[in-house]
């Protein structure tokens, strides 16, 4: 009996060994076929494109978004960007009353220079405080002060991060003991990516069969961080290329003699003559469009030296559309004088972007969907 016992056993082990190998490559298999149907999307462009913003968009509109955790982690970020502005802002007032014939209109207020003096001391530390009611009233009274204003007015001079506007009318409910991120929060915040950063997602929602699925990925966009890119290039459906066209008047943050849009053009060309990308799709964000258009009503756009041929045609919103048209048109002839003819089969697609509009950024991805899907379709040969 012990014999016969000792013999089922040695004769059922190996069945179940195989059975669960048998399972192990099924499900390999499985993950196999699936992985050939996710479609790969590289998402690059210069530091401060709007890149990391649109990312956290699609976490928003086609996964579950951010859940409680993950938006209070965000608190230190936001408060870092709290306290890295006013100290720009700061700063930026003392240089300009140092060099401008009018210092006095960008001299701190007598009350104000200690404060000042305190808030900079403490944007230039590597670990913020909590920001607390006493220091949101702080940094609210400078924020006020005539001279903070002015140079304000001239952010495009001092690396000021987009930001800085939003974070500084909602002081009050950012100091609040029991304060969570909003979702509107987490997409202001700024914390430059470095490193790679990927996420699957369906425009057309998940376990929808009829849609695509697609893993973006995410790189950061400052020049020390491009080197990370290459590894990334192989086996990609499309590069969507993020280029802030607000920036034509800014200077890079690593390099403050090289303008941001003429950075921009010279990535974007170096992308399009990469080998690897002879048959990717290319998908153009011209991003940050509502910055854009009050920027030009302001500051002409031949500021930039790639726009320097531009002349006004009218005003208001009229003068808007054409400037738009314009950097589209510049945009598309360097696309086509970088594709070779043998590479004109290509998907090229331009659309406008503000990376902080949900409504806009779910349209764009959608239509991006549809023209992705199509040219499946085509070379599948069922178009």
């Amino acid at each position: 009996m012990g014999l016969l016992c000792s013999k089922h056993q040695h004769s059922t082990k190996p069945d179940a060994e195989n059975a669960q190998a048998t399972e192990i490559e099924r499900r390999i298999e499985r993950e196999t076929i699936a992985e050939k149907h996710i479609q790969k999307l590289l998402l690059l462009g210069a530091g401060e494109s709007g890149k990391s913003t649109i990312f956290k968009q699609i976490k928003l509109l086609f996964q579950m978004g951010f859940d409680d955790a993950e938006l209070n982690s965000y608190t230190p970020v936001i408060h870092a960007n709290v306290y890295q502005t006013i100290k720009l802002l700061i700063d930026g007032s003392k240089e300009l009353a140092q060099n401008e014939t009018d210092s006095s209109k960008y001299s701190l207020s007598p009350d104000n220079k200690e404060i000042g003096d305190k808030l900079s001391e403490i944007g230039g530390r590597l670990d913020y405080p909590q920001l607390t009611k006493e220091l949101s009233e702080e940094i609210e009274k400078i924020w006020n002060d005539p001279a903070i204003q002015e140079t304000h007015a001239r952010s495009s001079e001092l690396q000021l991060p987009d930001c800085a506007n939003y974070f500084m009318e909602h002081l009050d409910r950012l100091s609040d003991v029991n304060y969570i991120p909003t979702k509107e929060d987490v997409l202001y915040a700024r914390v430059r990516t470095t490193g790679v950063v990927e996420i699957q997602f369906s425009p057309v929602g998940e376990n929808k069969k009829s849609g695509e699925v697609y893993r973006l990925f995410d790189v950061g966009g400052q020049r020390n961080e491009r080197r990370k890119w290459i590894h990334l290039f192989e086996g990609v459906t499309a590069v969507i290329f993020c280029a802030a066209i607000s920036d034509y008047d800014q200077m890079l943050y690593e390099d403050e003699n090289k303008n941001r849009m003429v950075e921009t053009k010279e990535l974007f060309e170096w992308v399009l003559k990469q080998r690897c990308f002879e048959r990717t799709s290319i998908m153009l964000f011209l991003n940050k469009f509502d910055i854009f258009e009050k920027k030009v009503q302001k500051v002409p756009l031949s500021t930039c030296e790639w726009f320097k041929d531009y002349q006004p045609v009218s005003s208001g919103q009229q003068e808007i559309e054409h400037t738009y048209e314009f950097v589209k048109k510049k945009f598309e002839e360097l696309y086509y004088q970088c594709t070779a003819p043998d590479r004109v089969d290509r998907v090229f697609k331009i659309y406008r972007t503000t990376a902080l509009d949900q409504k806009l950024v779910k349209k764009t991805f959608k239509l991006l969907d549809e023209t992705l899907r199509r040219r499946n379709l085509v070379e599948a040969g069922l178009l």
